[in-house]
């Protein structure tokens, strides 16, 4: 079965992320986006996302592995885990992350992550 549209651009999220092309991963989402890390200040905007994947994100590398991806209408809803590195030591954590597509459901609008650590 192949992927639906909204699944194919969280998936493509990941495998951006991961192979650190933040210019094409800013373009998955909306100009206004929002992103909210509990005990983290809001990102608001492309360009600051883009800021904070470049200069400012406290993972320094690694890989996400999706398990679990529910799409429910413009919502996806995301359980994995985390490998890398994150202030020059080896980690791995689980998340739960939610992205909320726009009106017309080809951008990410809003996006929160969940996890055990601090800081993300």
């Amino acid at each position: 079965m192949a992927d639906s549209e909204p699944e194919a651009m969280v998936r493509k999220y990941y495998e951006l992320v991961d192979a650190g092309r933040y210019d094409d991963l800013v373009e998955l989402f909306t100009e206004d986006v929002r992103y909210e890390r509990p005990g983290q200040g809001a990102i608001e905007g492309r360009e600051a996302l883009r800021a904070f994947y470049e200069d400012e994100r406290p993972l320094e590398e690694g890989s996400h592995e999706v398990r679990d991806l529910v799409v429910d209408g413009d919502a996806i809803a995301v359980h994995g885990s985390f490998a890398g590195r994150q202030a020059g030591e080896d980690v791995t954590f689980g998340f739960a992350d939610f992205h909320e597509l726009n009106d017309d459901g080809d951008a990410i609008a809003r996006r929160y992550t969940f996890t055990d650590r601090d800081e993300v």
